[in-house]
């Protein structure tokens, strides 16, 4: 069977192309993923059959051999410090629902503030 490196892969759109080690980009769609598996991560190392399609090589029956290494497990900040971070945006997120509560929504700043906490703990947990 040959193997490959996952190039890109749209799990909105449920495709994408495996860069076969012999040079070839090959489709793949979420149907041919095993069991459980609904995304690829690009620079997956994956394993696959092969099948001539009517636009190209298309990949069936695909097996995660080996996941990149995750780069935000390698720059997270220290739990000390989440935790800290993850308390304020509670207290942010507790003011914000007790505004609506009130039938008001947020001010435009308190909203952008609150976004970027959210969007940076979002980030920091992702693996």
């Amino acid at each position: 069977m040959p193997t490959g490196t996952v190039k890109w892969y749209d799990s909105t759109k449920g495709f994408g192309f495996i860069s076969s080690d012999d040079g070839e980009d090959v489709f793949v769609h979420v149907s041919t993923l095993p069991a459980g598996v609904t995304a690829l991560k690009p620079g997956s190392r994956v394993d696959f059959g092969v099948v001539d399609g009517r636009r190209g090589k298309q990949a069936l029956s695909v097996t995660v051999l080996e996941a990149p290494p995750s780069l935000v497990k390698g720059s997270r900040k220290d739990p000390d410090d989440m935790a800290v971070i993850i308390e304020d945006l509670i207290k942010l997120l507790d003011n914000i629902s007790n505004q609506m509560r009130r039938g008001k929504y947020p001010t435009d700043a308190m909203a952008q503030k609150t976004a970027a906490v959210l969007r940076a703990v979002a980030d920091d947990l992702d693996v």
